[in-house]
């Protein structure tokens, strides 16, 4: 929420990287400020058993970037990412740049097309 105080924008514009882990593998979910990632939504979307928050070293070695400042982007790897459609409601995102307190602003359209990433309901 503060995040969307400072931008002058709506908490559902602000774009979370959030990592979790997949049945092991990392598994990016770039969800809406204005919801909770539901994972059994994730789960059933990417086809796994069972979805749950990383640690954050599962997180720094999956993106090389600590928790709080994880950005959909610029990851050692390309990790399989979900892009929730929540956020296609807003003319503009605004998403982590990779260190905490960064921000970018995009759309939800570049924000897929960047990522690799598919679009999916994953909001609780």
């Amino acid at each position: 929420m503060a995040a969307a105080e400072q931008l002058a924008c709506p908490v559902g514009a602000i774009a979370n990287s959030l990592v979790f882990e997949a049945d092991g593998t990392p598994l990016l979910v770039v969800a809406s400020g204005g919801h909770r990632v539901d994972v059994k939504k994730a789960a059933h979307h990417v086809g796994v058993r069972r979805v749950r928050r990383a640690t954050p070293e599962f997180v720094l070695e999956a993106t090389g970037q600590e928790v709080g400042g994880v950005a959909p982007i610029g990851h050692p790897v390309p990790l399989r990412t979900l892009v929730d459609t929540a956020l296609a409601g807003y003319p503009q995102v605004w998403a982590g740049a990779g260190l905490p307190h960064t921000m970018f602003r995009t759309t939800f359209a570049e924000l897929v097309a960047l990522t690799g990433g598919e679009a999916a309901a994953v909001g609780a």
